[in-house]
């Protein structure tokens, strides 16, 4: 995983108030929870006393009760009571259970994975979708790596093979370019592809400036989007469940339909094309081997993989401490 990043670990609707949730991501087991005011409280689903989940307690007005000794934890982490020491008796200071910088937007939620900041940067989220579309949610696991699931969305020639009979119709097997740029915090994609004809693909610096927004856009560490037009979005957050799951956080945009359950119901239907298509990638990807991908390893790639290779530069980069305004800087 990249350290020292925002990443979605819930949906908003999977977290109700009276009960808290236990689950895994990034590789540790974590427990969710609200306040009486709805904020999310993210923790470790490890009570530091005895190793019992704290998901399988119960929650005590202000607080979260371990299931085992009944230790009382707070939004902070911070013990409260100890019932065994009684309630006049301070709990240490040692009993602090492990507590994330959380935010909820847009009906996700949001921690902070790496140092305690005094400042944070933005949540990753593209802005003009949160008003004036309406979208339809879909969540799915694979037993993947998540740079292998992330990197079969940036694969721009892959279509006419495992699609061939949905989005890959049409045998445009040539991949001229991509054109792939770093913009700020974004990496943008455009793709053209075309049938063989005879002539070589071209290269990125042949083609032609573009005229339309990017076709893909990818944000660090895991935020994708399928800009179809002004008024059709896909968007995906690849949320590492541990080193061989990650679980995909689709949402499906649109907004040419202004009735709103008549609009949600457009999304709906089309995330379940959508969903055919993703398990026509699911049954190729989770065989791929290695178990996940890396700036350098054995695999030979071409001129079309450049979004691959821009991803997996950046990421290495990331990993050993940069920042995307030094990466791009340099």
């Amino acid at each position: 995983m990249i350290q020292n990043q925002w990443y979605v670990i819930l949906r908003s609707k999977e977290v109700k108030k009276g009960k808290p949730v236990g689950f895994t991501r990034l590789g540790e087991n974590m427990v969710a929870w609200r306040l009486d005011d709805d904020r999310v409280v993210v923790q470790s689903d490890i009570c530091p006393h005895r190793g019992a989940a704290l998901h399988q307690g119960k929650l005590m007005d202000e607080t979260i009760q371990c299931p085992f000794h009944g230790f009382e934890f707070d939004a902070s982490g911070a013990c409260q009571y100890i019932p065994a020491r009684g309630k006049t008796v301070p709990p240490p200071k040692i009993f602090q259970v492990k507590t994330y910088p959380s935010q909820e937007r847009h009906g996700y939620i949001f921690i902070w994975y790496g140092e305690e900041q005094e400042s944070y940067p933005p949540i990753p989220i593209y802005e003009e979708l949160t008003s004036g579309f309406d979208y339809a949610d879909y969540a799915e696991s694979w037993t993947v790596h998540y740079s292998r699931a992330i990197e079969n969305q940036l694969d721009v020639f892959h279509l006419p093979f495992p699609h061939r009979t949905t989005i890959g119709r049409g045998n445009r097997v040539i991949s001229d370019g991509p054109l792939v740029r770093m913009v700020g915090d974004e990496m943008q994609i455009w793709v053209y592809s075309r049938k063989e004809d005879g002539s070589p693909a071209r290269k990125a610096s042949e083609l032609a400036q573009p005229f339309r927004p990017p076709f893909l856009h990818f944000r660090f560490p895991h935020l994708w989007q399928n800009h179809i037009s002004d008024d059709f979005r896909i968007t995906v957050y690849f949320t590492p469940i541990d080193e061989g799951n990650t679980i995909m956080y689709t949402r499906y945009y649109q907004r040419m339909v202004k009735v709103p359950l008549l609009g949600w119901f457009i999304a709906w239907l089309s995330s379940i094309f959508s969903i055919i298509i993703l398990h026509q990638d699911k049954r190729v990807v989770e065989k791929q081997l290695p178990i996940k991908s890396d700036f350098k390893m054995g695999e030979k790639l071409i001129s079309a993989d450049q979004p691959i290779i821009l991803y997996r530069r950046i990421r290495k980069a990331l990993q050993d401490g940069k920042t995307i305004q030094e990466i791009n800087a340099e």
